[in-house]
């Protein structure tokens, strides 16, 4: 049995690296590094065909895992190439090139772009182990097909309302509190949530227990780095409805609204 092979796991470092740098190159044309954000789960999309199609036997379980990947990686990298669309610069990065200013369209290559390639390879270690594993289909992955078709409807579904509820030109400057976002105020971060944990459940089914790493950090990155925390810095200051939507309602996991006393 093997489930980590080290050959293929460094191939995929170069493809991490080299994608990244190939879209940093058309982010100098548009002087606009928010095409990152894109790249994201396209990167991981690369990571587990370039895993699948170097392990010597294609494996049910490596199908499986490469089909879902490639559903949930083209699905949002669309939602977000569509949302950003004929949109300036994000804001943050705008600040970071501000912070970086001089030459930050060069150092906007190792500081974005080779980052998050690096980290993406770093998180890819299930879908590794997913893919070279050579023990038989068991009852861990369909709890892992559950899981991650769960996240990716969840994160789906939750994008696509509040795509409408900004749509809207009634709701401009209001807080979407209605669907899946009255439950929970990140229902996209815990839909990625799933996802990740759902493909470390098919590593743990092909023996590749020890690739835990992957779902603990993307967990904390989306509760506390770039996700929950960095979107709710500020929040209150610039929209203060949303304190009262923070009193009722769950920052991540889904829960029943809550009932607060007015002050």
């Amino acid at each position: 049995m093997r489930v980590f092979d080290v050959q293929i796991y460094f191939s995929g470092l170069v493809v991490a690296l080299a994608l990244p740098s190939l879209v940093w190159l058309v982010s100098l044309l548009k002087r606009d590094v928010s095409i990152v954000d894109s790249l994201w789960s396209l990167v991981f999309l690369a990571l587990c065909a370039t895993y699948f199609l170097m392990y010597e036997f294609a494996t049910q379980r490596g199908t499986i895992v490469l089909a879902l990947v490639a559903l949930w990686a083209i699905r949002l990298s669309a939602h977000i190439t569509w949302r950003n669309w004929g949109e300036p610069e994000d804001a943050r990065y705008q600040a970071m090139r501000r912070k970086h200013s001089p030459n930050f369209a060069l150092k906007s290559l190792g500081i974005v772009f080779l980052l998050q390639g690096a980290l993406a390879w770093i998180i890819s270690l299930p879908l590794l182990a997913a893919t070279t594993g050579s023990i038989p289909l068991n009852p861990t992955d369909m709890l892992a097909i559950a899981l991650v078709v769960f996240g990716i409807l969840f994160e789906g579904i939750a994008d696509a309302q509040l795509a409408a509820f900004k749509a809207a030109p009634g709701n401009r400057g209001k807080v979407m509190d209605a669907g899946l976002w009255r439950y929970t105020r990140h229902p996209n971060y815990f839909g990625e949530c799933c996802v990740w944990w759902g493909f470390y459940l098919f590593a743990v089914a092909a023996g590749g227990w020890w690739s835990v790493l992957s779902p603990v950090l993307m967990t904390f990155l989306l509760l506390r780095v770039s996700g929950v925390a960095l979107l709710e810095k500020d929040i209150t200051e610039r929209r203060p409805a949303y304190r009262d939507y923070i009193a009722r309602t769950n920052a991540f996991i889904p829960g029943p609204v809550r009932q607060h006393a007015e002050s």
